[in-house]
C-alpha cells in the first residue's frame, strides 16, 4: 500500500510576512493611498493569501502608522496629515545630526568609500523629475550616513521615519528648482565628513534638513490648497 504523503504549509509566520511585503509594495506603487477603506478579503484574493495573514500584517501596519482600525468598521489607511510629515522632518532634524559625532569617530576607508558610492549613486539618478529612484537614492545617501555612526537603535527608528515618508506619502513634494541644491549640500555634507570637521557637517546637515522641511511643507499645502479649490 502507497504510503499517505503529508501535504506541506508554509508556517504562519512566512504567509504573514509575505502579506506584509506584498502590502508594502502596494503603498510603494500607490494601490493602497491615505484615508481609503481597505477590504483585507480583496487583499487576501490578491495576494493569494487567506485572510488570517493578512489581518495579522495590518495589525502590524497598524502599529507603525500606516492603518487604523475601528471596531465594527474594520481597516483602513491612516489619513494624510500635513501635521504627521511636519513631525516627521522634525525627527529627522533631530536624529541625524545627533549622529555625526559617532559617524566621525568610526568612519574608516571603507566607510567613507561607502558614503561616495551612495553620493555618487544620487547624482547620477534620473533628474528630468524627481522621481523615486532618485528619492530613494536620495534616502540611500542619508541612511548610508548614519548608518556609520553605528548606533543601532536610532538608525532604526530614521529607517522607519523615512518608511513613513515615502510608502505612506511618497516623498514627491520637492521642488524642481531645489534638485541642483540638494546635490550641493549632499556634497558638501560628504566633504565635511571625510575632512572629519565634526561643526561644519552639523551644521550643513542641519541647514539641508531644515531647507528641506520648508520646501516639502510649502509644496504639500500647495497641494491641499489646489485640493480644496478643485471642483472634482
Amino acid at each position: 500500500m502507497k504510503p499517505k504523503t503529508k501535504k506541506t504549509t508554509k508556517p504562519q509566520a512566512d504567509s504573514s510576512q509575505i502579506a506584509y511585503q506584498g502590502i508594502r509594495r502596494m503603498l510603494y506603487t500607490k494601490e493602497l493611498a491615505p484615508g481609503q477603506k481597505i477590504a483585507y478579503r480583496d487583499l487576501a484574493e490578491k495576494l493569494k493569501l487567506s485572510p488570517t495573514p493578512i489581518i495579522q500584517a495590518l495589525k502590524w501596519l497598524e502599529l507603525q502608522g500606516f492603518v487604523l482600525h475601528e471596531p465594527k468598521r474594520g481597516y483602513s489607511m491612516a489619513p494624510f496629515s500635513l501635521k504627521e510629515i511636519e513631525e516627521l522632518y522634525e525627527l529627522r532634524e533631530l536624529i541625524e545630526p545627533s549622529l555625526i559625532p559617532a559617524t566621525i569617530q568610526h568612519i574608516n576607508r571603507d566607510g567613507l568609500k561607502n558614503l561616495k558610492t551612495a553620493l555618487e549613486a544620487h547624482f547620477s539618478a534620473e533628474r528630468e523629475f524627481y522621481l523615486k529612484e532618485r528619492l530613494f537614492k536620495n534616502k540611500e545617501f542619508h541612511m548610508t550616513l548614519a548608518s556609520l555612526s553605528e548606533k543601532e537603535t536610532q538608525i532604526r527608528i530614521l529607517q522607519n521615519v523615512f518608511d513613513m515618508l515615502f510608502l505612506k506619502y511618497g516623498g514627491n513634494y520637492l521642488p524642481m528648482s531645489s534638485l541642483t541644491a540638494t546635490d550641493q549640500e549632499h556634497q558638501e555634507i560628504y566633504d565635511a565628513v571625510a575632512l572629519r570637521n565634526l561643526e561644519r557637517a552639523q551644521n550643513v546637515l542641519k541647514n539641508h534638513l531644515t531647507n528641506v522641511k520648508i520646501q516639502v511643507l510649502s509644496s504639500v499645502k500647495k497641494i491641499l490648497a489646489e485640493q480644496e479649490r478643485s471642483p472634482f
